[in-house]
């Protein structure tokens, strides 16, 4: 349908050109903002183009629209509405597919606000020539009907006209909820980009003082030599080596938890003891020709992955001798670092058990864990920190955890280990039976913050259909700006959060954000209404959610439960205080609540 000044497809045009520019122009700003070199913009404009074709349907889809309501009977303003909300449902479309290519609940309403705010911009840019656009086509038939003499008379119509405020308010309102979700998404880069800064003052603490520790061994390396038919059946010796296991092993040690402060940020490393001792007993295969070996250049190899955290000599009694480890393996395949002390051993002598004893005394931070080379081990530890995490592929035999810390026992046998006493080089693959516990600094709050902010779409929109309904009610209009700071109230709670919880206790950041939050509100409402009992209503409900939210927070395993549970009982209040709400004429008086 046209008239004489704008076509439907080239109005869809210019709004579908125009959102184009503004999300551009908008992605580039945020582009310049969070990297300063600037590599990004090539990629967002190359974005942009795959966007225009993307984003046809939409064209079409918008172009039909036009010319199906440009209707005589239906007021411009009625007009505009329908085209808001016709906007708004082709970008929640876009929005579902992104939710479901991301697989995120949270990216179909994000992608829906990111993409309904340029739309609504171009819509306004073009209010204009829409308007005239919708009018000349009323004019026409207005003209026409005079023509012929059977103009109708002009009637008021309140209902009409009252129907078309609340449902415009009621679209206003609804664009307000998913445009105040743009700013959520800056607060989650923030928890992020502060989640990042911990681990990275983590990473630099734990460079200086000594990382993750994983102790394995002791075990005996033995080279020998090798002979196998090369090309042209040459025979090739070389020289290999045999990897000798301990038959016994016990391993006893003690965690003490140190905090370190930098910054805002506390650091968890700690000091261990670990003592060592157990026994060697090997009986070479028949496939071992004992006159291939090497023994003068038999190695005790004890694993150490941060030499850093060494902070005495190490002596190993072997066979009632004792020996200094030093630095360096004869091979790589179970440690790329540790050390080592030459020993004496010889054919006649493998097969005699020979004990040996040794102790460390060992920093580091964030992890210790052992590989369990044995035929028979016995691994214990015990410390003062209450708040363990065992990790690797096996857990304790036995533990107990409590708040004054914990103790844990692992047993390994020849039954369940994929190896025996005796391996030779490149057939141990050991890095995967690494067992151990974790001992960082719980930064949850970081964690809470992110899935409180999850919850955003709930708090905007119950506390804007809350001013919504009693706006109807008390028929004192809420301007969309006021609507906006109410939006920023709620969104600056995350910040509240988040920085607040970096130098106290969550619960406590969550309990002053939120009432902060809930009396700024309160007060906002107090003044705008004129009504006490208006804003105690804004402060029971806001204080319900926000309870309602943080029980969520604390949840895992029937977080969806109760949270399914919670938002029906919330719809249901809903309906149940909107139900005396008269929706197609005013009240002759405000109603009460």
């Amino acid at each position: 349908m046209k008239n004489n000044t704008y076509t439907s497809l080239g109005l869809a045009a210019r709004i579908w050109l125009h959102t184009t520019l503004v999300l551009l122009i908008g992605v580039i700003a945020i582009s310049v903002f969070f990297d300063t070199d600037g590599w990004q913009i090539p990629w967002v404009f190359l974005a942009a183009f795959v966007a225009l074709f993307a984003s046809l349907p939409a064209l079409i889809v918008i172009a039909i629209s036009i010319s199906l309501i440009n209707r005589p009977s239906w007021s411009t303003r009625f007009k505009f509405g329908l085209l808001f909300w016709i906007t708004l449902f082709i970008t929640l479309s876009y929005g579902c597919v992104a939710g479901i290519i991301d697989r995120d609940l949270s990216t179909i309403f994000l992608g829906t606000a990111i993409l309904f705010t340029p739309a609504s911009i171009a819509i306004i840019i073009n209010a204009n020539k829409l308007a005239v656009y919708f009018n000349d086509h009323l004019t026409t038939q207005i003209n026409t009907q005079m023509e012929l003499n059977t103009l109708p008379p002009q009637e008021t119509n309140n209902n009409a006209t009252h129907s078309n405020k609340v449902l415009i308010k009621g679209l206003i309102t609804g664009v307000l909820i998913l445009v105040m979700l743009i700013p959520t998404l800056f607060v989650t880069n923030l928890v992020e980009e502060r989640e990042q800064r911990q681990k990275e003052v983590v990473a630099e603490v734990s460079s200086k003082w000594a990382g993750a520790q994983r102790i394995t061994g002791p075990y005996i390396v033995l080279p020998y030599s090798d002979t196998y038919t090369g090309t042209n059946n040459v025979q090739v010796k070389t020289l290999r080596n045999l990897i000798l296991l301990p038959e016994d092993l016990n391993v006893d040690g003690a965690l003490t938890p140190e905090n370190r402060k930098r910054s805002i940020y506390n650091v968890l490393t700690y000091r261990s003891n670990v003592n060592v001792n157990g026994s060697f007993q090997t009986q070479l295969t028949k496939d071992i020709d004992p006159s291939t070996i090497q023994w003068s250049d038999a190695k005790l190899c004890v694993g150490i992955s941060d030499f850093k955290g060494i902070e005495e000599k190490i002596t190993v009694i072997f066979n009632g001798v004792g020996y200094d480890l030093t630095p360096g393996l004869p091979i790589k395949e179970i440690d790329s670092t540790g050390l080592s002390a030459a020993i004496p051993l010889d054919a006649s002598t493998v097969a005699t058990k020979k004990n040996f004893s040794f102790s460390i005394k060992l920093k580091g931070s964030q992890q210790l864990q052992f590989i369990p080379l044995s035929a028979n081990s016995k691994f214990a530890l015990r410390s003062s920190w209450a708040n363990p995490s065992f990790d690797g592929n096996v857990i304790p035999n036995k533990r107990d955890v409590n708040e004054k810390g914990f103790a844990a026992q692992w047993q390994f046998n020849q039954a369940n280990l994929p190896f025996s006493t005796v391996v030779r080089e490149g057939s141990l693959k050991a890095s995967s039976l690494a067992f151990g516990v974790s001992m960082v600094q719980p930064a949850d709050q970081y964690a809470k913050t992110m899935r409180s902010v999850k919850y955003a779409i709930l708090f905007i929109g119950l506390t804007f259909a809350l001013f919504f309904i009693v706006e109807l009610m008390q028929h004192k209009p809420v301007h969309p700006v006021q609507y906006v700071l109410v939006g920023l109230a709620l969104v600056i709670f995350y910040t509240l959060l988040l920085s607040i919880s970096e130098f106290i206790a969550f619960d406590l950041a969550y309990l002053v954000a939120a009432t902060a939050t809930i009396l700024l509100i309160t007060f906002y409402a107090k003044g705008h209404f004129q009504n006490w009992k208006v804003a105690s209503v804004f402060a029971a409900v806001l204080s319900c959610l926000y309870a309602f939210i943080f029980v969520l927070i604390r949840l895992e395993d029937t977080a969806l439960l109760v949270g399914s549970i919670g938002l029906f009982s919330v719809l249901a209040l809903v309906m149940y205080a909107s139900r005396k709400i008269n929706w197609y004429r005013p009240s002759v008086k405000p109603q009460t609540i």
